[in-house]
Formats: structure tokens, sequence, C-alpha cells
């Protein structure tokens, strides 16, 4: 076996496994690390894909020094270990001590803010990538607005995700600490914050009906977007076509009149304690048939737009298959741009959106429609 240069670390968990899945279809060596080897072991056991493919499990305590041993002499840490502005920041710092590009899964935006102002100079000084977010959200927005600026003069990006897919464990804790935080939108260059515990009413693009949408963490784009000399504006809001999201409004503006007034650390235990309840147990894989996912940009300029919209399916699949793309492309050394980008400016949004559509997670290819 060739040495891997990829490491997945905390892979036990739900997408994870997903990643490992494409990797291993992609023929990609790999370390599955955490600090668990019986339980990495456990869980890797339960990818069938992994039958035959070459990969390694490591035990490592979560700290900056040993993660640093750990990830010295590799190429990437994709890591799945979250909450991410709870865990994580050990994690940058040993990719940063070893020399290592750093992704990860999480859409948590104070999180991406952080590692903008505190890492991404000196990553790009090491000529490294530091790209959170590497995932379906808050990448397949990036890659309908750069669709959508390739037409000329465009400079306001409203963008709307829409999903049926079950979340995860910690998917779920790690939303509700995105939509009880600060949530921001950019108006005129400068980020805005977003009412808590306020939902909008949107139209889905494939939908004659009328869907709840929350800001969801505000989203990602906003920050790709916040310094490009492009775009002025960018909002985004999340819809789920789940029976479950009602309720989730409703926890949110519990949440307000309940708990908006404690500490940060006591709101953190309160949404990490309703996400253990919320979901309890991992969700099977995805069915295309079943999970269906719209992502629609609105955009235009000072005299014309243009709306780009782009349907797909399994949101979870896909953020496993734009980790292993990416991870794969800088093992190739296809990366475009270092330092703190969206992977969909580090590799190219239409390089991943090829990518996506070979693997059938893109039903149609992005639609694009005069305003």
């Amino acid at each position: 076996m060739s040495q891997p240069e990829v490491i997945l670390y905390g892979a036990s968990g739900y997408t994870g496994k997903l990643v490992s899945w494409h990797l291993a279809e992609m023929g990609i060596p790999f370390i599955a690390a955490g600090r668990s080897r019986d339980r990495l072991k456990l869980e890797m056991d339960l990818v069938p894909e992994l039958t035959g493919h070459p990969y390694e499990i490591a035990e490592v305590a979560h700290e900056r020094e040993s993660l640093a041993k750990l990830f010295a002499g590799k190429k990437v840490v994709y890591n799945f270990v979250g909450p991410f502005m709870q865990l994580s920041e050990c994690v940058v710092q040993a990719c940063l001590d070893a020399g290592v590009n750093y992704l990860d899964s999480t859409g948590e935006t104070d999180w991406i803010i952080m590692l903008r102002d505190k890492y991404g100079p000196a990553f790009a000084e090491k000529g490294l990538l530091l790209s959170p977010a590497a995932s379906y959200m808050w990448q397949t927005g990036v890659l309908a607005a750069e669709i959508a600026l390739e037409t000329p003069n465009i400079d306001t990006l409203d963008i709307l995700y829409f999903g049926t897919s079950d979340t995860s464990e910690a998917s779920t804790m790690s939303f509700l600490r995105m939509c009880t935080n600060p949530q921001y939108y950019l108006e005129n260059n400068e980020l805005v914050q977003w009412p808590y515990g306020v939902s909008y009413p949107v139209q889905v693009a494939d939908h004659n009906r009328i869907f709840p949408a929350l800001p969801w963490s505000g989203g990602g784009e906003p920050i790709w977007y916040q310094h490009d000399a492009r775009v002025r504006n960018c909002q985004v809001l999340t819809a789920f076509g789940s029976p479950m999201f009602p309720a989730v409004i409703k926890l949110l503006e519990d949440f307000e009149r309940d708990h908006r007034h404690k500490s940060q650390e006591e709101r953190e235990a309160v949404t990490n304690a309703i996400g253990n309840q919320l979901v309890s147990q991992e969700p099977g894989r995805e069915k295309p048939e079943v999970n269906r996912n719209v992502t629609r940009v609105v955009a235009r300029g000072d005299s014309g737009g243009v709306e780009v919209v782009m349907m797909s399916n399994c949101g979870y699949r896909q953020t496993a298959m734009i980790a292993a793309e990416s991870m794969r492309r800088l093992l190739g050394g296809k990366l475009l741009k270092f330092g703190f980008q969206a992977a969909g400016h580090a590799f190219g949004a239409r390089n991943l959106i090829n990518a996506l559509s070979e693997r059938g997670y893109y039903t149609t290819t992005p639609t694009i429609r005069s305003l």
C-alpha cells in the first residue's frame, strides 16, 4: 500500500463513513483517525465499499501536539469533529504546525469567520488551503453563484437551499448552535445580522407550495463573497421539506424566550442537550428517489439578472463527494487558490459541478434563466 496522504479526523461519524466510501471508489488510501481505535474499527467495518481498500486506523489524543505529530508528512486533513467552534481549533493549529491542508464539513458561520481572520493569512503564507464547509452546505450555493456570476454586471446573490434529508446527531447539535448564534447576510459589502428566531416564507423551485425558511447560520456564502469585488450583496436562506421543520422553528422561538439571556456557555449546553434529544440514532444512507435537493440563486445587477437552479439529491452524500473530489484534486496538484478559500473557488466551480454530475448527484445540469 502506498503511504496514505489523507487523514479523515473524527471519521467514525455519519459523514466520515460517507467520505471514506467515496475515497474508496476513487482508489485513494487514507487514515481514519480519532480518539478510539475500537470505535473507528467498528464504524469502518460498517462501510462495505472499504472491503479490500487500503486504509489505516490511528488512535490519537485530541490535542494540538499529538495531532501535529500524526499529521506530519501528510497532504490533507478533513475534519469532522464538531461542534467545531467548541472542539476543533486545535485541529487547525495542528495542520498549520504540520504544514498540511485543512478542510472540514461544518456550516458554523462564526467558525468560518474565525478561521478566515485568525488563520487564513498563515495558511496562505505557507501555500496551504484552509477550506471549512467543503460540503453540500455551503458549497452548492457557491457553485450556483459562480454560474450566475458568469453573467456580466451581477453584484447581488439571493441564495436558497431546500432539502428533504434527515440530519445526523452531530449536524443537529451544530445547526442548533449555529441558529442561536449571530447569523449574517451581506449588504453593501458589510455583514448585517439576521434577527434571532424569525422564519421567512419562500417559494421553492420544484414545488408549488410555500415553505418556511431560516437563515440557518446565515450561510457561508456571505463570508466567501464579503471581500469579492464582484459581489456587494449576498443572503442565504434554508428550507426543508421535513414535517419536523415547523417544530424546529418553534424550538428556536422558545429558545429566544427561555435562554437568550444566559451566557454563551450555558446557551451552548442547552443546544447540545436539545440536539441529543432530537436525534439519538444515525440515519440510514440517503436515497436519490427520496432525498432531493434544490439550490436556487436569484442574481441581479443594476439593469437585469439571472436565475440559476441546480436540482440534486442526497445532501450528505454530496458532502462526501465534494470532500473526496477536493482531496483528489489536492493530491493531484490541482489547487487553484490557497489560503482561506471556498472549495468551489479553490478547485473551480465547473470542475466540482462536473464531478457531482458524473456521480449522479445532479439530476439536471444547472438551469439558467434571464430575469
